[in-house]
């Protein structure tokens, strides 16, 4: 199973937009997958106490821990990926741990292109996560009235959902 997280809070969500073309390329090649739209599931901030007990971190943790891979849809804010995205990490990193991940990326400009980098290295030297070595990143220009416009985005989400259950797979038997 492939869990597909789309964190961005935004309705208009260009990061929404990828997670669902993920969610269809994975579905049509028969893959099961869990979309986790963090608008379904309010989370209180990590105050590294009584928030990890709350009933929604223990359903998006049950639901990664499941996961063979972990797709994460992100807006990117302020050169780094959303805040409700690491506030997530926060509270249920530990379900991540060995876990191959992949990143797809929204953001305005080409300016912040590599600040997913700051998220990958967390989770690869906090949890071992296994990054996928390639990432998705669409600017405004890629998506049309809440449609992806772009064959170039669309063959790389693709790939990257293609890549991460060929990872996600070899991991689990190994």
């Amino acid at each position: 199973m492939i869990a597909l997280i789309s964190s961005s809070l935004n309705s208009d969500s260009n990061s929404r937009i990828l997670a669902l073309e993920a969610k269809r390329v994975l579905e049509q090649d028969g893959h099961a997958v869990t979309l986790i739209d963090l608008r379904d599931y309010p989370l209180p901030l990590c105050d590294g106490g009584p928030s990890y007990s709350h009933p929604n971190v223990a359903r998006i943790a049950e639901q990664l821990r499941a996961a063979d891979a972990v797709l994460i849809a992100t807006p990117i804010y302020n050169y780094d990926s959303t805040a409700a995205m690491k506030n997530l990490i926060e509270l249920t990193g530990s379900a991540l741990e060995n876990k191959v991940v992949g990143f797809l990326c929204a953001a305005g400009s080409m300016g912040s292109f590599m600040a997913i980098m700051s998220l990958a290295n967390s989770l690869m030297l906090d949890f071992r996560s296994v990054i996928v070595p390639r990432f998705v990143y669409a600017t405004t220009e890629a998506f049309t009235d809440g449609r992806l416009n772009n064959a170039d985005v669309t063959q790389r989400v693709a790939a990257l959902a293609r890549t991460a259950v060929k990872l996600g797979s070899a991991l689990k038997a190994a």
